[in-house]
């Protein structure tokens, strides 16, 4: 089957070093057996966003309201402008499927999934939205019943989208990472059915996510992604192996990759014996993070919770801020979930529509959002961005 339409500025996108999204719809487009009524919505999304680039304008109307039975969220709604010109893309709209913690699938399951998104939808997925669900692309609404019938009935459950919490995600902690301080997986299953109003229907001024991550490396990047970052640290003393610290020495130069690069010049030297100043520690974890086998984080467990990043939209980017420098993380999490009522309940009397809960603190001060949620302040709650070897700047990058 010829291409339906003829697409130069796509195909532009075909020629980069990394897969190009133009390809995979093209072969969703090439595909047989589709339902009549969904067999074009490949093929014309690749006409229709030619257009769009060709003119300069979104064709997509965003919005409506489209959803499933005792939901708010977890449908995204998208129609066509041109319809008539493109009737398979007349309804292209979004359904959020609420991944499973850390993003392990059985294959026999996700094999599933997709065929049902094949019956009742284009067969384009994303996998996985920034916010961390299985993102279904394009159906029409009188698909969106009969598939989350189906899907729900397997077990499966929509993500969270518009004004509420969206669906948790983590990173896969104690599963398959050594550094891992907190079970990144247990606590992000935890969040997901304590709130599971919260998530589906919608009643907060805008989004809030959480992102878990297991140790300050923060794979990730819940800073700078996450409404609230839990990220597993430790209390107490870095645990050190001089005989491991005498290997390390002869296949890497611990003066410049790991005593010259730490943040807080808290790590020395001395002949061949490693010394930390656990005091002046932040736990950014970058001399670990070279010499696992040689240095372990303190033995009592718990998490730092930071507050207020988002994406650049409205007001500019933000990275989070410390709220609780150490909490532990076991269950059944009460003072965690107390707090988390406080900031909600704070946030939906003060914060305007659309709002973040990140810029709503840029707009009222840290200090009143501090006062006002019952938490001290602490020396750890700084705004400027934590002196991590794996950021670099330089003073003029501070100033713009």
């Amino acid at each position: 089957m010829g291409k339906k339409y003829e697409t130069p500025l796509l195909d532009e996108l075909k020629k980069g070093a990394f897969p190009s999204f133009v390809t995979e719809i093209e072969k969703a487009a090439a595909r047989s057996g589709m339902p009549d009524d969904l067999a074009s919505m490949a093929s014309d999304l690749l006409g229709h966003t030619e257009l769009c680039f060709k003119e300069k304008v979104t064709h997509w109307k965003h919005g409506g309201i489209v959803g499933v039975r005792g939901y708010g969220g977890g449908v995204i709604g998208r129609y066509s402008d041109i319809p008539a010109q493109f009737p398979g893309v007349a309804h292209f709209h979004t359904v959020r499927i609420n991944s499973p913690s850390g993003f392990y699938y059985q294959a026999d399951a996700l094999q599933e999934v997709m065929d049902l998104w094949d019956k009742h939808g284009s067969g384009l997925t994303n996998m996985h939205g920034s916010t961390g669900d299985m993102v279904m692309l394009g159906t029409r609404t009188e698909h969106l019943e009969p598939f989350f019938a189906e899907v729900s009935s397997r077990g499966w459950d929509l993500g969270g989208s518009g004004s509420a919490m969206r669906t948790p995600s983590c990173c896969l902690g104690m599963s398959r990472c050594e550094w891992a301080n907190i079970d990144t997986m247990a606590i992000t299953n935890d969040i997901t059915q304590h709130y599971q109003d919260e998530m589906h229907r919608p009643a907060f001024p805008y989004k809030f996510k959480f992102k878990v991550a297991g140790c300050p490396v923060d794979c990730i990047a819940s800073i700078a992604r996450a409404d609230m970052s839990v990220i597993g640290t430790w209390k107490g003393d870095i645990r050190i192996d001089q005989a491991e610290v005498k290997e390390y020495a002869k296949k890497m130069n611990i003066q410049s990759e790991v005593i010259d690069m730490c943040p807080t010049s808290c790590v020395t030297l001395s002949g061949s014996e490693l010394k930390i100043d656990n005091s002046q520690c932040n736990r950014c974890m970058h001399c670990i993070a070279r010499m696992p086998k040689a240095l372990r984080p303190g033995t009592e467990k718990g998490a730092t919770l930071l507050i207020g990043s988002k994406a650049p939209i409205v007001t500019g980017a933000l990275l989070s801020w410390v709220i609780v420098p150490f909490i532990k993380m076991e269950p059944p999490y009460e003072e965690f979930y107390d707090l988390i009522g406080k900031i909600w309940e704070w946030w939906d009397e003060n914060g305007k529509n659309r709002e973040r809960i990140g810029e709503l603190i840029e707009r009222v001060s840290f200090p009143k959002f501090l006062k006002e949620v019952g938490l001290d302040p602490h020396p750890a709650m700084i705004k400027e961005p934590r002196r991590d070897p794996f950021f670099f700047w330089s003073e003029e990058d501070l100033i713009k």
